[in-house]
């Protein structure tokens, strides 16, 4: 005896209900990768920075020579204590153009002579 229901059709409907979910991790691991690159980026421009300090020469500078302009939002250097220098860079969001927190990177260089 045939069924009254036909299954026709249902892939479709499954795949298309699943698809904002899809979305949704696509968007989170596209997040997460954003973070790891500011930390990334982050920490060789922290060392830039130190290196410049270390020599003389202006650490902001430095720092915004080597990341690129997504990074340069919001960017802050900090001389600590302990002679290193401190780099705070925005984590930008992927989606509203806003940050969704920020990454903290700190170098060392001995001053040169």
């Amino acid at each position: 005896m045939p069924s009254l229901r036909s299954d026709d059709g249902q892939a479709s409907v499954e795949l298309v209900a699943l698809l904002p979910l899809v979305g949704l991790v696509v968007v989170l691991l596209w997040q997460a990768a954003l973070a790891g690159s500011a930390m990334w980026l982050g920490g060789g421009a922290a060392r830039a920075a130190a290196r410049a300090e270390a020599l003389g020469a202006d650490p902001l500078r430095a720092a915004r020579g080597v990341l690129p302009g997504r990074f340069e939002r919001g960017l802050a250097v900090r001389r600590e204590r302990d002679g290193s220098i401190a780099l705070v860079v925005r984590v930008p969001a992927v989606v509203g153009g806003g940050a969704l927190g920020s990454v903290t990177t700190r170098a060392r260089f001995e001053a040169q002579q």
